[in-house]
């Protein structure tokens, strides 16, 4: 262990800072998560961010950039293909993907639903591609009527189940999941299923906050899997546990909305070891830019950015916080799904240098960076900037 003792990795999801090149291949010409909803909204206010240096990464309408920025600044492009929250995660621990996992933009075969209905002893409403809140309002009464959960996947590698709580139980709904996650293997081994409860009656059916997700493990060993075996701690908040399936993970908290998020991670932050907090805000994703709502993700940055200040002073002097995501979400395209996008890097703490960072050609620096502070095993991809930031 050197300089650094523990990192605070928090990843604003979904909060993207323009189209990558290749933005054409996904449909994502244009996409520009922080600058469009900044334009839609008349300008952010986000004085603390804009202070690390948020301004100097990309054009946003109220928030310019800063003489003297109190953090490093910089953008990261994402190497892996695809725009998947799994496969984004997995790259900012280290883990690149060259293959897409699988989408099914037309439903899922028919013999898959079979053999699922099949495992789980009721048949299933749905199977196609669709938002969240449109399906409810499409299969939600007929659900409630029959007790058949309803299946359906987006254009992210998703197979999402939905179910009212007051129909299927929440740990029903969780086995029903499971049971996905043991099916959707080989050729079809999606990014992730995610159980989707809700609650409410037609016309005003609502998604409750015990959202859980069942990720693929990763190909190879993550960053979380070095830091823990190096006698480290990572704890996991949100849906961190989720996503890298428990693996790597000394500790987790599971949170129901950003601010649960932000309380979480700084009572981590009072009595965690050395190693990683790893946390997920996942409210700019899951409500506002699925939903395209701008102005509900303008005021979630608003809001996040107001507490910064509270992450700052909670720092020790050995720690380090580092603020980035994991793909876009413009909630200002016509589009309800991710969007390929650089995301924004803001590395801050009392022995980080203020510097520039540029354009880092993968997600992986991050990891590559947290290996080096933490001493531990480095990714197999990835260009550490530690030394760049903190004296050895």
């Amino acid at each position: 262990m050197g300089l650094v003792q523990r990192v605070v990795l928090v990843i604003l999801d979904s909060v993207g800072c323009g189209a990558l090149p290749d933005a054409d291949r996904y449909g994502d010409v244009g996409s520009d998560t922080l600058g469009n909803t900044a334009r839609a909204v008349g300008g952010l206010r986000l004085p603390n961010l804009q202070q690390m240096g948020l301004g100097n990464i990309h054009p946003i309408l109220g928030v310019p950039p800063c003489d003297r920025p109190v953090a490093a600044w910089g953008r990261m492009a994402e190497r892996s293909v695809g725009k998947d929250t799994t496969i984004g995660h997995w790259e900012l621990t280290g883990v690149t993907s060259p293959e897409p996992l699988p989408t099914y933009p037309q439903g899922f075969p028919p013999e898959l639903i079979a053999e699922y209905e099949r495992r789980i002893g009721r048949r299933t409403l749905g199977n196609y591609a669709s938002s969240g809140t449109v399906i409810l309002d499409e299969l939600g009464g007929e659900h409630v009527r029959t007790g058949w959960p309803i299946v359906y996947t987006s254009a992210d590698s998703v197979f999402q189940v939905a179910a009212h709580e007051e129909v299927i139980a929440l740990d029903e709904l969780y086995r029903i999941c499971r049971i996905a996650r043991e099916l959707l293997t080989g050729e079809h081994n999606v990014g992730r299923v995610i159980a989707r409860p809700f609650l409410g009656g037609p016309g005003s059916f609502q998604r409750t906050p015990n959202r859980r997700d069942f990720s693929a493990l990763p190909p190879e060993p993550t960053l979380l899997d070095h830091i823990v075996s190096a006698g480290q701690n990572v704890f996991a908040v949100g849906k961190i546990e989720d996503i890298f399936a428990g693996q790597g993970i000394s500790q987790a908290v599971h949170t129901k909305n950003n601010a649960d998020g932000l309380d979480r991670t700084l009572e981590a932050m009072g009595t965690a070891g050395p190693g990683l907090i790893f946390t997920n805000l996942v409210d700019f994703d899951m409500v506002y830019g699925h939903r395209n709502n701008a102005a509900g993700y303008a005021a979630a940055l608003e809001a996040v950015d107001a507490r910064v200040p509270e992450l700052q002073q909670a720092l020790r002097a050995d720690d380090v916080l580092i603020f980035t995501a994991d793909h876009g979400c413009d909630p200002t395209t016509a589009s309800t799904d991710h969007s390929r996008e650089y995301v924004p890097l803001l590395v801050y703490g009392s022995k980080v240098r203020a510097v520039d960072l540029g354009c880092r050609a993968t997600f992986a620096d991050v990891a590559a960076s947290i290996a080096d502070w933490l001493g531990t095993t480095p990714p197999r991809a990835g260009v550490s900037f530690a030394k760049d930031l903190v004296a050895w």
